[in-house]
């Protein structure tokens, strides 16, 4: 099964600069003006997932709740540290999760429209 996380956004380029130069993803892809909409899509290469975020003249009011996150679990301690050091060299500040588990298991901080993101120092357990 392939999987696509969709949100509009009235920050497409400080987004794209976050999970990219940021986070370490990838550009997979484009689009400009598709009925009035402008959008990237976000992942990494050779996995059945991605994120894409849209853009167009509508502005969006955000309403993320405390429970909205998405948890990111770098392959390895390597990866999780350079994630870890370009988010304090970027002056991104780490923020308490509402769930304590998160706050034992990993870093929680916010994208540039305000969605809690956790990058978590554990392996996934499923």
């Amino acid at each position: 099964m392939n999987f696509r996380f969709a949100r509009h956004t009235n920050n497409l380029e400080q987004l794209k600069f976050f999970y990219i130069d940021i986070l370490g993803l990838n550009l997979l892809g484009s689009f400009e003006n598709h009925d009035g909409y402008d959008g990237i899509f976000i992942g990494k290469r050779n996995e059945n997932w991605h994120l894409e975020f849209t853009k167009s003249d509508e502005i969006v009011p955000f309403n993320f709740g405390e429970e909205d996150i998405l948890i990111f679990y770098p392959n390895t301690k390597l990866e999780f540290d350079l994630i870890h050091d370009k988010i304090l060299a970027n002056k991104i500040e780490f923020i308490e999760a509402k769930n304590p588990y998160w706050n034992e298991n990993g870093k929680m901080i916010l994208d540039p429209d305000g969605y809690r993101l956790i990058i978590s120092d554990k392996k996934i357990n499923t």
